[in-house]
């Protein structure tokens, strides 16, 4: 059942959800006009029937009825509210509504204090007349300029913060010298506290709020007790009650300044934390970024510039001996189909990182399945088809290596042999696998001979020649794994290659249950 009051007017938000609109990210449109029972309501209302009152629920600072029970007709909740209840919801609703338009649309500080000042200049102005004539002299116009420069002068506060407020309290002071205002506290009963004391105050809260430690700290423990004693001194019966409704109504201000001064702060670093925290994240991912591009690089130079060079070197030697050796150019066709087929599945395999499917989506840790130091001997045999003369050996007995050294490992070996094979020419190399046990290295070695002297031309094609980013990708993968590598020409001819990679485990003859430390050494230079 609808509500009994709607707004006036179609598409303003009806009362009773104003305590949802009234929550953080809502909009509470203003109330304008005269709130009427709606037609519906009126029509269902015709017949009235006699029932149990209905039950007032508080909605947005407002008395409304509850949708449970229909209201007594004619009673003090029913459709016809006193008009004082009616004007009270309608004020009540207003009000709610201009505060949140002020929480939406914050004032500068030289509005708010403009705002400030025009309030309580006009306050002061129009309530002189309400004071008793007996405890209050009528202002004439120095008492009119008292009250003007107690109050106008809160305009310019967020230029001069502590002139602004001697001024104010020097003012009001003086004011209450020549009783031109009520006194705070009297024969009257309670404290009263007039628009220029409260301009005082929002001086002090305003001062707490925007100045640094030591001018706030003037403001509260010079200023306050002055004010205090010099207020009480003018009520010699009233000296203690008028000493502490001045000190409470001052420091009351001047604590709560001093509150939204540190919450501000607060938000501040808050905000400043924040930012620092996406700048590093923003940066991170940048570095990651950079990484993970590095990384791909290296893979498809190792993969491409292998296999490729391979399918280049074997198209040329086919080429060669296609008029004499039809079986051999045949032999050398396939391998290079394989080699194809080989280059595609890598790149596939590499490409999988890049992509995102269901099974990443489940583990995203998960990565492709990499060559290791078991695939070198295959290495060895692709690379001895295409021409390469390679002597292989491999001493010491394997040890078990993390994913990223195996990678490395097998990498090095396959980027000398491509080097050998693209630009020594008919030369002979030499590959020795070594796992050393002390120190724990996995040593890896390739050297060749630089070719016969006149064994004729390299068998890559000179177009397949170049600088490349073949060592430096060895070097970064090397160092990637904390190992050594060492890559230099040979005394004579020839070039050779040398890498260390540490191997994880206790070394031997050590305790059991001593940490295993990374391994480190120097890779030696010379020839094999």
């Amino acid at each position: 059942m609808p509500g009994p009051w709607t707004a006036a007017r179609r598409g303003r938000t009806p009362c009773r959800r104003a305590r949802g609109n009234a929550l953080p990210g809502n909009k509470l449109s203003p109330i304008r006009g005269p709130l009427r029972p709606s037609a519906s309501h009126r029509a269902a209302r015709a017949p009235a029937e006699p029932g149990p009152p209905a039950r007032p629920r508080r909605v947005a600072g407002s008395l409304l009825l509850s949708d449970e029970h229909p209201a007594e007709e004619g009673g003090p909740t029913g459709s016809a509210l006193r008009p004082r209840q009616a004007a009270g919801g309608r004020a009540n609703v207003r009000a709610m509504a201009f505060i949140d338009a002020l929480a939406r649309r914050q004032l500068s500080p030289a509005g708010l204090d403009t705002a400030l000042a025009v309030v309580f200049a006009a306050g002061g102005l129009a309530a002189r007349e309400d004071a008793p004539a007996e405890y209050v002299k009528e202002p004439g116009l120095a008492g009119i300029l008292l009250i003007l420069l107690s109050t106008l002068p809160l305009a310019a506060h967020h230029r001069r913060p502590l002139p602004v407020l001697l001024t104010i309290a020097a003012a009001v002071l003086a004011l209450r010298e020549m009783d031109y205002v009520r006194p705070l506290v009297g024969p009257w009963g309670g404290p009263s506290v007039g628009f220029v004391h409260l301009a005082l105050a929002a001086g002090v809260f305003l001062t707490a709020l925007r100045s640094g430690a030591r001018t706030a700290a003037w403001a509260g423990f010079a200023l306050i007790p002055a004010v205090a004693v010099a207020e009480a001194l003018f009520m010699p019966a009233y000296r203690l009650p008028t000493a502490v409704t001045v000190t409470v109504l001052l420091t009351g201000a001047w604590a709560l300044g001093r509150l939204f001064m540190a919450r501000r702060l607060a938000a501040r670093e808050t905000l400043l934390r924040a930012a620092a925290v996406e700048r590093e994240q923003a940066a991170n991912a940048r570095a990651a970024l950079a990484r993970e591009r590095t990384r791909i690089a290296r893979e498809l130079h190792d993969i491409v510039a292998h296999n490729v060079s391979l399918m280049v070197v074997q198209t040329i030697a086919a080429g060669r001996v296609r008029e004499r050796d039809p079986g051999t150019t045949r032999d050398l066709l396939r391998t290079v189909e394989e080699t194809g087929r080989a280059t595609v599945t890598e790149l596939r395999r590499l490409l999988e990182v890049l992509r995102t499917d269901d099974e990443a989506d489940r583990d995203p840790t998960r990565e492709p399945p990499q060559p290791s130091t078991e695939a070198i001997p295959a290495l060895v045999e692709a690379v001895r088809a295409a021409g390469l003369r390679v002597d292989f050996s491999r001493t010491g007995t394997p040890a078990p290596l993390p994913a990223g050294s195996e990678l490395t490992a097998y990498r090095v070996v396959q980027e000398a042999l491509t080097n050998t094979l693209k630009h020594a020419g008919r030369a002979r190399c030499r590959l020795a696998v070594d796992w050393q046990e002390a120190p724990r290295l996995l040593r890896l070695r390739v050297c060749d001979d630089g070719g016969r002297p006149g064994g004729g031309p390299p068998l890559a094609a000179p177009a397949a020649q170049g600088a490349g980013h073949g060592l430096t990708g060895m070097a970064e993968r090397i160092a990637a794994v904390e190992g050594t590598l060492h890559t230099g020409p040979r005394p004579g001819r020839g070039f050779c290659v040398h890498a260390t990679i540490p191997v994880p485990g206790p070394e031997p003859g050590t305790p059991p249950g001593t940490p295993a430390g990374p391994a480190s050494a120097i890779a030696p230079g010379g020839s094999p």
